[in-house]
């Protein structure tokens, strides 16, 4: 079984924004920008919410040498770059793509792993107003609202 199959259909541009965030990080700690981690990082950014196996399925048709160990430490150079975010959804570690968007939320579905990403200004708002009533100050958050997706509800 093929992930992801309509990534074979479209040519991968270089990312140059996201590629000179990456060799800047490098850089600061004495590391190389590699053709293997250039290669994830393309692929990467045509994904959402992806696994390192998911990610290895892929890459490995491209370059059989690749293996899933280098894929798992480019991923973390991507986190520590914030161009992703790792994330643990039920018993998965998935990686998602946030170079391109902003502060984010998800809802997952407990039986299919349908993740949907939503943004809600009132949310937002009602959580700062809780922080400042309990005289805190949100540094970072995440909220992941688990239950069944509506192909996975029991029809009425």
């Amino acid at each position: 079984m093929s992930f992801f199959p309509e990534l074979k259909a479209f040519p991968m541009p270089k990312p140059v924004k996201e590629l000179e965030t990456l060799k800047h990080h490098l850089q600061k700690n004495s590391l190389k920008l590699t053709r293997q981690r250039e290669l994830i990082l393309t692929t990467f950014l045509k994904m959402e919410h992806v696994t390192a196996e998911q990610l290895y399925h892929i890459l490995a048709k491209k370059d059989p040498h690749i293996g899933l160990a280098t894929i798992y430490r480019t991923l973390k150079l991507f986190c520590e770059t914030d161009l992703a975010q790792e994330r643990h959804f039920g018993s998965q570690t998935q990686f998602d793509n946030v170079s391109h968007k902003g502060h984010h939320d998800h809802l997952i579905c407990t039986s299919c792993g349908k993740i949907v990403e939503f943004q809600n200004c009132q949310i937002e708002n009602l959580q700062e107003e809780v922080a400042r009533k309990n005289g805190f100050t949100i540094q970072t958050h995440k909220l992941e609202l688990y239950g069944l997706c509506d192909t996975c509800q029991p029809s009425s």
